[in-house]
């Protein structure tokens, strides 16, 4: 097998596992492991993988499949997909028949309990290694802040929050 096939499994099936709150929470290592360990990409090629992931239509974990594309081509693809997918299926699998036996059970409430915390913060970590890697600067996250802050305590679309925002660094961008 191919070198860079077998770097793809080892990138992404261990991270498949860890991936407790969906694939938003393994990007900030997603990252760390395709740009400084094995150096498949660049912190650019990176983030623009990461745009394209996520204003596609499907799971964040799509970025498998662009990553293995540009690591190995279409083979590089499906390697990816098959990584991130079948290891988290297989223990998806095995926990939830354990899940239903198991309803009433202390330790599954504990467990609960135990993982949101977990998955809140590796979703959080997934967001500044993108921040990171995109070299965001005092402006772009000042205007993170303020469309966060807009959407969460009022019912602006957010469409119009997106276009309010093109439409003010066009004329920024236009004027400077």
């Amino acid at each position: 097998m191919d070198n860079r096939l077998i770097g793809l499994l080892i990138v992404f099936a261990p991270l498949s596992l860890l991936s407790f709150g969906g694939g938003q929470a393994i990007v900030a290592d997603i990252q760390h492991q395709t740009v400084d360990v094995h150096q498949f990409l660049t912190n650019q090629e990176f983030t623009d993988m990461f745009a394209i992931a996520r204003a596609a239509p499907g799971p964040s974990t799509l970025i498998a499949a662009l990553i293995g594309f540009q690591v190995a081509g279409l083979l590089g693809a499906i390697t990816g997909c098959l990584a991130i997918y079948i290891p988290s299926s297989l223990l998806v699998y095995g926990i939830s028949s354990w899940w239903q036996r198991h309803r009433v059970s202390p330790l599954k409430t504990a467990i609960e309990s135990g993982l949101a915390p977990v998955a809140v913060g590796l979703i959080f970590a997934g967001a500044m290694a993108v921040i990171r890697a995109a070299h965001v600067g005092p402006l772009e996250a000042l205007t993170i802040a303020v469309c966060a802050a807009l959407f969460y305590m009022t019912k602006v679309s957010p469409y119009v929050l997106v276009l309010s925002v093109a439409l003010v660094f066009g004329m920024i961008h236009t004027f400077v």
